[in-house]
């Protein structure tokens, strides 16, 4: 009940004009960052995140969560009209949007990518509302033993579970790890990696490398590129919104399906994009008639919306109940948090209950109110993709060097960003993955001063990790998903050699 009164306070504090006016502006700012080809979620968040750093904590988060909804609608845009996904998770929407746009249908395919968008974060937000105390309030007994082996799970999870190659989620996160020890140790106070560099000695910020990794290497793909972008036209009128809404019951089984792979997916570092082809191809499997998906089925929509959408929300779940991001825009949100001097995890539930509560409420006031303006503004959205790509990537540039500066008054933080710009092109060139890497450069320092406090507090006995049944299951479960494909590969031989014996 505590917890119902809180929400209730949340929206209270939401339904000012000011408020509302932030809300619309970082929805608008997100559709746009959203619509344009390989910019994104995480790269629209992190170019924008310095426009918050002189508002309150409330009033930011509210703005970044809603550039976040808004770059999650932006990017159905591209893939129907246009075939070209604003997002990696929206190719499986292209499969049979492009198709149904090229039927001339394109309004029925965008409203339901809208509205599956909608349901599957709505479904992710309430799971948010109903578990976050949960986890939090059981987390409040954690010690750096547990926190370490939290930290070590989610590490072994991208390593275990990740679709990118293994070597390759390593060589990320190594690096990652590598860089945050740079500048003052935090036990010691020792000065590590600044070789005489004055700039080095706070560290290397994360918010600087995050807008280079993201924002600048995507400048540089796209001009190697060349895009050039033509589609086909929209706009949607209420008669073929009600129509696609009063087909929704139809389609109840592959939305709940899809919803709960995506929670899943983005509460365990799966990600979005696992999340949109897993529930795109368990729709074609259950259905009737396979052979329609690929060819302008408004089911091939519905599903890998829903389930991207449901994984986008859920990944803020282990981030703001055990500050341990689930994606990579999550980990980028998790560091504005720092910014404002809060920590997501347990006593964030404890200490700033108004702020965590006021955060959920703006999740179901942007999700509701970004629905409603993509719905009417598509063909604005629309035809941004029609202006040169020379005259918006100076734009983009700029904001992204400002961001940096903004952040520490420093140029040193410019030449830092677009170092990382380049270092983001060639991981992409070569297909390093990133968001391993922004992982790691988040939590490094925490997880290695909850190892060194462990170790100092046990006399550097390892056994530390399985002093008690909490500490000993995750760092046992952190363990098996590390080695969760070598696990699968042995019992996959073992159930080939049964087989057979039975025959």
């Amino acid at each position: 009940m505590e917890a119902f009164g809180l929400l209730l306070h949340g929206f209270a504090v939401l339904l000012t004009w000011k408020t509302l006016l932030l809300m619309m502006v970082g929805l608008v700012l997100g559709i746009f960052v959203g619509v344009l080809p390989g910019l994104g979620g995480p790269n629209g968040v992190a170019i924008l995140l310095p426009l918050t750093f002189t508002m309150d904590p409330t009033s930011a988060i509210v703005m970044l969560s809603c550039i976040y909804w808004g770059a999650l609608f932006g990017g159905a845009i591209t893939s129907i009209l246009f075939n070209i996904p604003g997002e990696a998770w929206s190719v499986a929407t292209t499969f049979d949007g492009y198709p149904m746009a090229q039927q001339g249908r394109a309004a029925e395919a965008l409203t339901a990518a809208f509205t599956s968008s909608f349901i599957g974060s709505l479904v992710a937000v309430l799971l948010i509302t109903f578990l976050a105390p949960m986890i939090s309030s059981f987390a409040l007994k954690f010690g750096p033993p547990e926190f370490f082996a939290v930290y070590l799970l989610t590490f072994c999870s991208f390593v275990g579970l990740g679709r990118e190659a293994k070597h390759k989620t390593v060589i990320s996160m190594s690096l990652g790890l590598l860089l945050a020890g740079v500048g003052m140790d935090t036990v010691s106070g020792q000065l590590r990696m600044t070789f005489g560099s004055a700039e080095l000695l706070r560290g290397i910020n994360f918010l600087v490398a995050v807008i280079g990794l993201f924002g600048i290497s995507e400048i540089l793909l796209t001009m190697e590129e060349r895009l050039a972008l033509r589609g086909h036209a929209a706009s949607i009128s209420l008669r073929v919104v009600l129509s696609v809404w009063k087909d929704l019951p139809k389609y109840w089984v592959t939305l709940l399906r899809s919803s709960v792979i995506g929670c899943w997916l983005g509460i365990t570092p799966g990600g979005a994009i696992a999340a949109s082809f897993m529930g795109y191809n368990l729709a074609k499997r259950f259905a009737k008639d396979p052979e329609s998906f690929g060819k302008g089925r408004i089911e091939g929509v519905f599903a890998p919306e829903t389930a991207a959408h449901a994984s986008g929300t859920a990944a803020l779940l282990p981030m703001l109940a055990l500050g341990i991001p689930g994606s990579g825009t999550a980990a980028i949100l998790l560091g504005g948090l720092m910014v404002w001097g809060l920590n997501p995890g347990p006593l964030l539930f404890v200490e700033h209950k108004d702020f965590v509560w006021g955060l959920i409420a703006s999740m179901y006031l942007g999700n509701v109110v970004g629905l409603v303006l993509v719905l009417t503004t598509v063909p604005i959205f629309a035809s941004i993709l029609r202006v040169p790509f020379a005259a918006v990537a100076p734009m983009i540039v700029v904001s992204c060097a400002i961001g940096a500066y903004a952040i520490q008054n420093a140029m040193f933080d410019i030449w830092l960003m677009l170092g990382f710009g380049v270092v983001g092109y060639v991981f992409k060139k070569i297909g390093i993955p990133l968001a391993p890497f922004t992982l790691a450069l988040v939590l490094g320092s925490r997880a290695e001063d909850a190892f060194r406090l462990s170790m100092i507090g046990s006399g550097g006995d390892m056994k530390v990790f399985w002093s008690n049944g909490l500490v000993g299951t995750i760092t046992t479960l952190a363990i098996v998903l590390l080695f969760w494909p070598v696990i699968d590969r042995a019992f996959a031989g073992v159930a080939r050699l049964v087989r057979p014996a039975k025959a």
